[in-house]
């Protein structure tokens, strides 16, 4: 049976692929910082407690792991706050950069250890860090941070690739969860299902690739 280790598995996207790779009759272990009665109601090993951006919170899961080889490893965690010009708040912003952007390598690097060989990475970022992309602006702290994971990603991508590991960059499409006030267009056991298509994509050829989870390349 294949492993996978799911961040940020308590709702929303990360919820629904605990479920959805469930479904397909993987292993999964949920991280999250707070646990829900709807992941603890799933056959997932939850790890609750886990605060991403705590050095010491992943080296206590990482002990915790020490036997556990992992097949698929999705660093889905993340945070978005609202900046305006001219009334910027430079700690939200930086909140975002280390949940958003520094938590998923840090998470990635502490358990390469534990990633078996031809294990595959997913990153869900978002098409908010795409530069050519970005056509109404706004957004500072958390388009930085979503550019900044996608380039982490594409080293990894690189620096992984002798081991047999590939490396996907996610966007899930408008998705309706709390982030975003429920005001997405695609469901997110809809966005689960498409992102796993594209994770049972990915292979050597085409790793280090930005897709939307329709399926669609994404620019830079």
């Amino acid at each position: 049976m294949k492993t996978a280790l799911i961040t940020g598995a308590n709702r929303g996207i990360g919820l629904a692929l605990v479920q959805e790779y469930l479904a397909q009759g993987w292993r999964v272990i949920g991280v999250c910082r707070t646990s829900s009665p709807e992941l603890d109601a799933t056959e997932a090993q939850v790890f609750a407690g886990v605060d991403v951006t705590s050095a010491a919170a992943i080296g206590n899961l990482v002990a915790k792991l020490q036997s556990v080889k992992i097949d698929l490893l999705i660093n889905n965690a993340g945070i978005l706050r609202h900046e305006h010009l001219g009334e910027i708040e430079y700690e939200s912003v930086t909140q975002q950069f280390l949940v958003n952007a520094q938590a998923p390598l840090q998470v990635a690097e502490a358990l390469l250890g534990n990633l078996a060989d031809h294990a595959k990475i997913a990153f869900i970022t978002s098409r908010m860090g795409s530069i050519a992309d970005n056509t109404s602006g706004g957004y500072y702290g958390y388009r930085m941070s979503k550019a900044a994971l996608n380039a982490a990603a594409k080293s990894l991508s690189l620096d992984l690739k002798p081991r047999g590991i590939a490396v996907a960059i996610l966007h899930p499409g408008y998705v309706q969860t709390a982030m975003v006030n429920f005001g997405g267009d695609i469901s997110a056991t809809e966005s689960a299902k498409r992102l796993s298509k594209r994770i049972e994509e990915l292979d050597l050829r085409n790793t280090g690739g930005f897709w939307h989870s329709n399926g669609d390349s994404l620019p830079w």
